[in-house]
This record gives C-alpha cells, sequence and structure tokens, in this order.
C-alpha cells in the first residue's frame, strides 16, 4: 500500500517529509518512481495520469488543486472517487489574490501604470469602497470565502450561482432567471465559477453588455470561461473598462497574443491561490482515514455535475 505524488518535485520533496513526519505507516513514493503498480492506493496528481487501469488496487484519486476540469472523469474508474483539494491554503490565498485585483481595480492602479510610463502625474478621484459593487460569480466554498474578505473590506458583495444560497453580507441570486438582474448591478465582475459545459465560455460578448458600461473584469476561474476576442472587443469600446486575468487558454498564450500587450489588461501565470503542503497533507491524510473508516470524504466530485 502506497500513495504516489505526481506534481511539482520541488514541493514533492516537501509532501514526502510531511508524510513521513505525520504517517510514517504510509509509503510515499514521487511519480515516475513506482516500484510495483498493485501496491498504490492513493493517486495525489495536477494533471492525468495515463491508464489508470494499471493501478489495479487504486482506491482514490486526490486533485492536488481546486480544480479538476482537466481530468476526464470517464477515464477514472467509476468505483474510484475523484476528490478536490479544499484546503486552508488555497482558500487564503485565493482571497488574497481577489482582493488585491479588486482594489487595484477600484483605486484605478491601471490607469496609474499607464501614467507612470507616459510621465503624466495626474490624481483621480478616489471612491469609498462602499460605493462600487462586485459581483462573484460561482458561490462554492472559493466564491463564498472572496466575498467575506471583499465584504469586510467594505464592498457591496452581490454573488450568482446555479442553485440557492444565502450568505450573511452578500446578495444571493440563482438561477438563469436572475443572471441578468446580478450582472446589472456588478460593477466589477469576479469569475470564481467550477469549468463544465454549461460555463465553458460564459465570459462573452453577450455578459459583457448585460454588466454596467465601464465595469471590469476578473477572472480566477479558468482560461476556457473567457472568449478573448469578445473581452478586447468589449475593452477597446468601453463596455468594460479594464480586467485582471490569472488565468488564460493555452496558458500561457501565444507570444503574439494581444493579452500581453493591452493596456488596460493585467495578466498573472495562474498564481491566484496555490496550495500549501502542509494544510493539504493534512486533508488528505484525513480524507483517508475517513474513507478507511467508511465515512464521508470532503471534496468529492459529483460525476453527474463535473464538479
Amino acid at each position: 500500500m502506497c500513495f504516489v505524488y505526481n506534481a511539482d518535485p520541488e514541493r514533492g520533496q516537501e509532501w514526502q517529509r510531511l508524510f513521513a513526519q505525520h504517517a510514517p505507516e504510509l509509503p510515499f513514493r514521487l511519480w515516475p518512481e513506482v516500484r510495483d503498480p498493485a501496491e498504490v492506493r492513493y493517486l495525489g496528481t495536477w494533471e492525468p495520469v495515463d491508464a489508470l487501469e494499471r493501478f489495479a488496487n487504486l482506491e482514490i484519486v486526490f486533485s492536488l488543486g481546486a480544480g479538476i476540469d482537466q481530468f476526464d472523469l470517464a477515464a477514472i474508474p467509476s468505483h474510484v472517487p475523484l476528490v478536490r483539494m479544499q484546503e486552508p491554503g488555497i482558500v487564503a490565498t485565493m482571497q488574497e489574490y481577489v482582493a488585491m485585483a479588486v482594489l487595484a481595480l477600484h483605486r484605478d492602479l491601471i490607469d496609474y501604470l499607464g501614467q507612470q510610463r507616459m510621465g503624466i502625474w495626474k490624481p483621480r478621484r478616489v471612491r469609498p469602497a462602499a460605493y462600487r459593487s462586485v459581483g462573484i460569480l460561482g458561490l462554492g466554498q472559493l466564491g463564498a470565502a472572496v466575498a467575506e474578505r471583499l465584504s469586510g473590506l467594505g464592498f457591496p458583495c452581490r454573488g450568482w450561482s446555479r442553485t440557492p444560497r444565502q450568505l450573511a453580507g452578500v446578495t444571493c441570486y440563482a438561477g438563469e432567471s436572475a443572471l441578468g438582474d446580478f450582472l446589472a448591478g456588478s460593477e466589477i465582475l469576479v469569475c470564481l465559477l467550477p469549468l463544465t459545459e454549461r460555463t465553458r465560455g460564459i465570459l462573452d460578448a453577450t455578459l459583457f453588455e448585460r454588466l454596467p458600461r465601464g465595469a471590469c473584469l476578473v477572472n480566477v476561474g479558468r482560461g476556457a470561461h473567457l472568449i478573448d476576442a469578445d473581452l478586447l472587443q468589449a475593452l477597446d469600446r468601453g463596455q468594460l473598462s479594464a480586467a485582471v486575468l490569472d488565468v488564460c487558454d493555452p496558458e500561457p498564450p501565444p507570444a503574439d497574443h494581444p493579452l500581453w500587450h493591452h493596456p488596460r489588461i493585467l495578466l498573472t501565470p495562474h498564481v491566484a491561490s496555490m496550495t500549501q503542503p502542509e494544510s493539504a497533507v493534512a486533508m488528505v491524510l484525513d480524507n483517508i482515514a475517513r474513507h478507511r473508516a467508511g465515512r464521508e470524504m470532503v471534496g468529492v466530485v459529483d460525476r453527474r455535475r463535473g464538479y
């Protein structure tokens, strides 16, 4: 019986040290150093691993990130649960990044960066956070945590999800019929939706037209949520005023892609949230203990919904 880790090798060394400290009885292997496929019970991976059927005794696949859209669910045996990462490190770093992005947009950082490059000293009017509404697409674990952080900064927050949610201090909307009302009051829109066939390409020209003119976009979901050409067009004609993008499709964008150079876009290399080894290992070991005891695990993917 062993746990196999398939992701960044440097962080894998940290995982190995933590497993040795907290679960010395469970052998730990760094992919592809697997001696006997039959001994693999648990696989922790960021990317899909080919030919999972070789692991005849596999019991759990752990996604080492919050998203699972990179996996072909049909390639994972139906009796093997896929568990997405739900650990405090991912939540905290996502809260930090979105707060940074929203504040940068709210306080005109993109404008000031442009002015600095041109040698222009021109103050802009400061609006208190209470006068800028933020809409959050997706109210799962990360969306709810982001709403809590932004509300604490004084921003009026509204959130949208496919099924009804109730969050303290957040005006919640649910379902397709409420999407228009949600968008109409979102001056800064944050996308934290899971990527499914229903959400692929949701950030398009039609959606942008439903936002207030001059609204801003923060995409920390997946690159495939966004239609790049529609974003560029909306920016160029003023329907949107700025965007912060942490995800693209593909990653990185081609060297000549306009996302690199557009003056109204801040682009970062998929770093909004990152699994922290200490809390991630604790979550994985807790779920393994739950599984062995026949208890429900935290973060099991519903294959019908795709998240």
